[in-house]
């Protein structure tokens, strides 16, 4: 008797189960979300709903939230007009690709308990690491169909390269932006975590396709300095090159004239990416790489990056050699009021600077004051700032100059060497290193002393990140120039080294 109760217990729970079941959805988006991480939120029903089409993820970003998909964003709409289910989901916003990874494992299993299928996830800047992190590291790939990435810096920034340097360091701190994501997209720890990755049985599970974009905004926008700083390493969207959106196993859909904003919105990607939604859709060609995966050149020495604090004003110098087409001054403070004058050599005197927020993610809530000098005079230039209290500032002169593609950096196994590819270039080297662990600083602006030949053995500091500041001093057809190059290596507890030339 008791048996029979109990046999008619679960079918009548069952039965229930049917009818009701039971959902871990935060809510539906329409009613708002909250940006609590780990909460998602499902779309509405679109009218029709086909068999053949897979229900949508959409995850964020660094430093945002689910609502960047359907906020000033028509991508939900879009999808809802063209007949897919959606869902959305907040992430840890500055947090790291494993932190992410397992959150996201483990909602990306409700979504396929909810929806009854594999789900097709499109993911904005980071948070195609966050996925890739949850489906190789976290169980996921069981649950998903295939992934698109729209701007994900799969091989890092050179934006958090910058952050963490030691000219950037105390302005990133001061705003907010170094933290764990910031830290683990930096370039050195992102080729540890590609070898981590890439190498694993999980990779050939599940599709992966990517979009890359080639445009920064108009000059003075809040995207155009990142897309400066970026273009001596190759075409950018403003925030990622064109470079690092690539996997060499996934298929690249398409690279375009998006910026890092744009390139997520609907009425920009959905209708390329929506043949790839569907159940029948062509998987992607593993271990094939694309056409254009090549094209990119060497990282180009493009920049003079200085910095510091002062209280009432501060005068930087700049030395401009003969023959640069522009240079471009970025001011990059923590509040929008510094007044700015720069004088050329022959004591003319420009102001003008337009002012933006930035939008790069990596240093969000700091300001750019920018301007830009076409055929500029030969010398040494002087800027002058005057805040009414205590500031701290970067400052990142952007050269477009022949004298760029003179100069480059490897790290070959522990050793970094400078190359000279122009016998009329003639300059000596400084190189500094801040040494992170788990992204705590241990070591700041530490002296690498010089081999013999000109290269820096790297010093044994132990696991972490190594970032590297290198000044380049010297004469070009003998004219004085100077340039900065920053990057970054990641050594782990064997010491390995892992890195990108820059």
């Amino acid at each position: 008797m008791y048996m029979v109760l109990l046999t008619k217990g679960f079918f009548a729970c069952a039965i229930l189960l049917f009818f009701f079941p039971i959902t871990s959805y935060a809510g539906s988006i329409k009613d708002g979300a909250s940006g609590n991480p780990g909460e998602w939120y499902i779309g509405d029903l679109p009218g029709s709903v086909t068999e053949e089409k897979r229900p949508i993820l959409f995850i964020h970003g660094l430093n945002s939230s689910s609502e960047t998909w359907y906020g000033d964003n028509d991508m939900y709409d879009t999808a809802l007009e063209n007949g897919y289910e959606t869902a959305f989901i907040d992430l840890y916003p500055t947090k790291n690709m494993w932190d992410n990874g397992e959150l996201l494992a483990g909602k990306i299993a409700d979504m396929y308990n909810h929806f009854g299928e594999k789900i097709v996830i499109v993911a904005h800047s980071k948070g195609g690491i966050d996925a890739q992190s949850a489906l190789v590291h976290h169980g996921a790939s069981t649950y998903v169909d295939r992934v698109i990435t729209l701007s994900t810096p799969h091989h890092g920034s050179q934006l958090a390269d910058l952050a963490y340097s030691s000219w950037a360091g105390w302005l990133a701190g001061i705003i907010g932006s170094k933290n764990d994501a910031t830290y683990s997209l930096q370039t050195g720890y992102m080729s540890y975590f590609r070898s981590m990755t890439d190498s694993r049985r999980e990779i050939g599970t599940v599709p992966f396709y990517t979009f890359g974009g080639t445009e920064w905004g108009s000059f003075g926008s809040s995207l155009y300095w990142g897309g400066l700083y970026l273009n001596s390493y190759g075409r950018n969207d403003g925030a990622v090159t064109v470079k690092s959106s690539r996997l060499p196993y996934a298929q690249e859909l398409q690279v375009g004239k998006w910026d890092h904003s744009g390139i997520k919105e609907g009425s920009s990607t959905f209708s390329l990416f929506r043949p790839y939604l569907n159940e029948t859709a062509p998987l992607a060609a593993f271990g094939l790489e694309t056409a254009a995966a090549a094209e990119e050149t060497d990282p180009a020495a493009g920049q003079y990056v200085s910095g510091g604090e002062y209280t009432g004003r501060t005068r930087e110098t700049v030395i401009v050699e003969p023959g640069a087409d522009a240079v471009t001054f970025d001011w990059i403070t923590s509040s929008p009021g510094v007044d700015l004058k720069l004088v050329s050599p022959d004591k003319k005197t420009y102001s003008g600077f337009q002012a933006a927020k930035d939008e790069t993610e990596v240093l969000e809530g700091s300001y750019h004051h920018t301007l830009r000098i076409d055929d500029p005079a030969a010398g040494k230039w002087r800027l002058e700032a005057r805040s009414p209290g205590g500031e701290s500032y970067l400052l990142n002169t952007s050269f477009d100059s022949e004298l760029n593609e003179k100069i480059s950096a490897t790290v070959n196994m522990d050793e970094l060497k400078v190359k000279n590819k122009d016998a009329r270039l003639k300059y000596k080297t400084d190189m500094t290193i801040t040494h992170y662990q788990n992204g705590q600083e241990k070591e700041t602006k530490l002296r690498v002393k010089k081999n013999s030949d000109g290269s820096y053995q790297l010093p044994k500091l132990g696991e972490g990140v190594y970032s590297l500041t290198i000044e380049v001093e010297g004469t070009y057809k003998k004219a004085p120039f100077a340039r900065t190059m920053i990057s970054s290596v990641y050594i782990d507890h064997n010491g390995s080294v892992y890195s990108e030339d820059f």
